[in-house]
């Protein structure tokens, strides 16, 4: 992956997770919304099965599930670990704006 689309990418998915974990946090009144909800966002962007299969199939859906991510590029994990870190970053920026005297919604 060149480095320009992996530094975009890695900004992208910084303020696409700040920004949905903001939200969500503010209409929840939650800080960490986005942080529980992450993994369930890797898992589907990792899969490559169909919903369904994991109802059909759980074993062999989740033994693909493992691959998928035992064979995740390095940039891959960044881009993904990125997102994470915007999700926190939102639970902080929310608690530290409630602290402040802040209320949202």
């Amino acid at each position: 992956m060149p480095l320009p689309v992996l530094l975009i990418s890695i900004v992208l998915f910084f303020v696409l997770f700040f920004g949905i974990g903001f939200l969500l946090n503010m209409l929840f009144r939650s800080s960490w919304v986005m942080v529980i909800l992450f993994p369930i966002v890797a898992i589907l962007i990792v899969n490559q099965s169909k919903l369904i299969e994991y109802v059909r199939q759980p074993i062999e859906s989740l033994k693909q599930l493992g691959l998928n991510f035992a064979a995740l590029h390095m940039a891959d994990i960044i881009i993904l670990s990125s997102g994470l870190l915007g999700g926190i970053c939102a639970g902080i920026t929310i608690k530290l704006l409630r602290k402040k005297g802040y209320q949202m919604f």
